[in-house]
């Protein structure tokens, strides 16, 4: 989508996007703010307020992460399940290009090539090809993993008996716990309270990586006004970002586009 004024304006983000990812920044500061509340008794609210604010935000992020996120996901693109599918890979799933560019970027960071582009926009066919810095897509896989995995733990935390639709739920996870909890010297519980902190600390690591360390770069915080509010992306800022698809022309007017072969670019600076 390009803008009326200026033609290398595009739509990076929805507003469904924004939202999803507001609300899910929002839910998990909230509730590692929270849940480290109930753990070590910190004073800044009561127990009790703290206990509901954390169960009021886990059915948000479960919300955003397991329904507004796929949906958001599977209906950027076009076409039917195949293209759907690709997109979905293209953007979100680590390739072996993801892998060239984070070589470029440990290389770059000892002074040797140019920081590559990780946000990269097909200008013929309209849309991004991939917009995520590559660390970012082992980070996802990594947090979806984690908000599964404390999300089965804090069931049985939160209830020892719960059920859901009639199914015995947190008396199944307590038996799984019991297979491996011995080997642990714990009970199931206790292991299940271990795994639930070990998590919370993962998704306050992940915060570290991804504010502290990622965007800790001027020419990066564009992509914070992208996604909390504008959901534009000025694409004649050529910082992190490749054109591909199209072949300067003389007559395009208040613009440099460099056609290049992205792929190429970074497998070059990969092996130098």
């Amino acid at each position: 989508m390009r803008g009326k004024n200026n033609p290398m304006v595009v739509e990076r983000y929805t507003v469904l996007d924004r939202v999803a990812h507001t609300a899910h920044a929002f839910a998990m500061v909230v509730l590692i703010l929270t849940g480290l509340k109930i753990y070590m008794g910190w004073d800044f609210m009561s127990f009790h307020n703290a206990r509901a604010l954390h169960m009021i935000m886990v059915p948000v992020l479960l919300a955003v992460n397991w329904i507004l996120i796929p949906y958001n996901i599977f209906s950027a693109s076009e076409g039917g399940v195949q293209a759907k599918m690709e997109h979905f890979m293209d953007t979100y799933i680590f390739s072996l290009e993801d892998a060239m560019r984070l070589k470029a970027i440990m290389l770059n960071f000892f002074g040797k090539g140019d920081y590559p582009a990780f946000t990269i926009y097909d200008e013929v066919e309209g849309h991004y090809k991939t917009k995520l810095h590559p660390l970012m897509k082992i980070l996802i896989v990594l947090e979806g993993t984690a908000i599964l995995v404390i999300a089965v733990s804090g069931i049985v935390l939160y209830k020892l008996d719960w059920v859901l639709f009639g199914l015995p739920v947190g008396s199944w996870i307590l038996s799984a716990g019991d297979l491996m909890a011995p080997f642990l010297g714990m009970s199931s519980l206790q292991l299940m309270r271990a795994i639930h902190l070990l998590m919370t600390y993962w998704f306050v690591f992940e915060l570290v990586v991804h504010i502290g360390i990622l965007e800790f770069d001027p020419h990066v915080w564009k992509y914070y006004k992208a996604i909390f509010w504008s959901g534009k992306e000025n694409l004649a800022d050529r910082h992190f970002v490749d054109i591909v698809g199209h072949e300067p022309k003389n007559n395009v007017p208040d613009r440099e586009l460099v056609w290049h072969d992205s792929s190429e670019k970074v497998l070059d600076a990969a092996k130098e």
